[in-house]
């Protein structure tokens, strides 16, 4: 605690000493459990505020258990007005990007209690991962770690003798009041993110007595500017604009998704894709990237040391995203996520009425994987490229059809038209998802009958279409294309989810992209 702070700092140091018996964790959390009878109204961002019911709502003869028990219809709460609603944990979770600052305000003392966290260093898995923030309860989160929306790829595991040492923190649990009114749960929010504004300015903190948390004067910065390289878009570079650029744990392009033993430094680079990752802890990474609208992962070819108060400049880097060809035709827009895709309307008697109009947040309602079978009752989806449109034409969620209680695999099919085809090089499909659970993607072309001409294996535990994510884990299939596999006219791609397990057995696409062969 600190002089004239409303609140306190809270943080954990994990460690492990040499010649300890191997181990795995799979989450651990600062959680904070209050009393029911006072905070009632919940808030986790400006468009995501809310009333919220008891605990005992969710028990006994107040509730149904729908899908998962973590998920129940309302069907006898204390308060009427939630009567019929969906009361779910995970429709709550957010990007770790996006959680910054949630909590609960007790509206009858005007009071609010808030978790606030300024910087995301001590998270696993990058800043697209999704954790839990609040829910009922009341409960209110901190998470460090957790395997929701990735699966068991993110979890500290431990080789026997391995020795580890973490510190998760520091957060800050913050209390603030004001006048009891109407207006008062706007009043507390608000002044909730101008003390977030005040935290994330103040980070690193200088007030720790660990030596395990470096001050700001022992962290050091990397600067530089990353660029795109891609001649079928402009034969000159282009910026990288808005990019994710990070630092991290020495590994492979892409491998900060699932590493969480260190930590982990992100920013958002401006329009010119000029880039700034400042307060960085000492020691060895290496520096990843991630662009919106251009498909795969950076990483910057040499380590990165950093060094207490040093200021790594970095000249002008390159990123070539996977292409082998030009654009032949595209489906959506890559940017790791389904949500410009069809997302449907709940079932009525299904719904979270906090999440009805709020276009953003559309894809948090609970059941809409049951709804494919609703729009295609009788066949899967065929979308016809350069007739139909990805936003109204492509499902969500490639997930499988209940039909009578059986679930059955779906096929989907592209069908497009190519005025010649090319004898001079391999075609290229452009496979990036946004989320696989216990799926198996198969591709075949022009003949639904055959061997599959590509298949991804078994992949994917994320379950983030279960949990109303719209992502989970990244991944990215570049298909080769023998030229004899198509043909002039009309062609069809079958893409099948053969994994047929349940209803959550499936996968959300990103984008796809059919490539010419390259140009002699």
């Amino acid at each position: 605690m600190q002089r004239g702070r409303a609140g306190f700092y809270a943080y954990a140091i994990y460690e492990r000493l040499e010649g300890w018996p191997e181990l795995r964790i799979d989450q651990t959390r600062l959680a904070l459990k209050l009393r029911q009878d006072k905070f009632q109204f919940m808030a986790i961002s400006d468009d995501r505020q809310r009333f919220m019911p008891t605990a005992e709502d969710r028990e006994g003869d107040h509730s149904q258990t729908l899908a998962y028990h973590e998920a129940v219809l309302l069907t006898n709460p204390s308060n009427p007005e939630f009567k019929g609603e969906v009361d779910d944990k995970y429709q709550y979770s957010s990007d770790v990007k996006d959680i910054k600052v949630h909590g609960w305000i007790s509206t009858d003392d005007a009071l609010g209690l808030w978790m606030i966290t300024p910087s995301t260093e001590f998270r696993s898995a990058g800043p697209f991962k999704q954790e839990l923030t609040s829910h009922v309860g009341p409960t209110a989160l901190t998470v460090f770690l957790s395997s929701h929306y990735v699966g068991k790829d993110v979890g500290l595991t431990f080789a026997d003798g391995e020795a580890w040492k973490k510190v998760f923190g520091p957060v800050f649990v913050y209390l603030n009041s004001d006048v009891p009114s109407s207006n008062a749960s706007f009043s507390l929010w608000e002044n909730a993110k101008e003390q977030m504004y005040e935290e994330v300015k103040s980070w690193p903190y200088n007030f720790t007595q660990s030596e395990d948390f470096p001050n700001s004067h022992e962290r050091g910065s990397v600067a530089g500017q990353l660029l795109i390289r891609d001649s079928y878009i402009n034969e000159s570079l282009v910026s990288a604009s808005y990019a994710y650029v990070g630092l991290a744990a020495r590994g492979y392009a892409g491998s900060w998704q699932t590493e969480c033993k260190g930590y982990q430094f992100w920013t958002q680079a401006d329009k010119q894709g000029y880039f700034y990752v400042k307060d960085v802890r000492p020691g060895n990474y290496s520096l990843y990237a991630t662009v919106p609208g251009f498909i795969g992962d950076f990483k910057y070819e040499y380590d990165i040391t950093i060094e207490a108060a040093s200021e790594v400049s970095l000249a002008n880097l390159t990123f070539e995203p996977p292409r082998n060809g030009p654009t032949l035709w595209e489906i959506g827009t890559p940017d790791r996520s389904a949500a410009e895709f069809n997302i449907p309307d709940p079932y009525p008697s299904l719904v979270n009425r906090l999440f009805t109009g709020n276009y953003a947040n559309r894809f948090r309602q609970y059941g809409l994987w049951e709804r494919y079978g609703d729009y295609y009752p009788d066949r899967d989806l065929i979308y016809t490229v350069g007739t139909d449109n990805y936003g109204d034409d492509w499902f969500y969620a490639h997930v499988t059809r209940n039909r009578n209680g059986t679930y059955e695999a779906a096929t989907w099919q592209i069908v497009f038209q190519l005025e010649n085809v090319w004898n001079t090089g391999n075609y290229t499909l452009q496979l990036a998802l946004a989320s696989a659970n216990y799926a198996e993607l198969q591709v075949r072309f022009n003949n639904r009958n055959d061997a599959p001409h590509f298949s991804t294996g078994l992949i994917g535990k994320d379950n983030a279409i279960a949990r109303h994510g719209i992502h989970g884990l990244y991944w990215l299939f570049s298909v080769d294309v023998p030229s004899y596999r198509l043909q002039q006219g009309y062609n069809t791609i079958y893409l099948t989810q053969s994994r047929n397990w349940g209803p959550f057995a499936g996968l959300m696409y990103d984008y796809i992209r059919l490539e010419g062969p390259p140009p002699n």
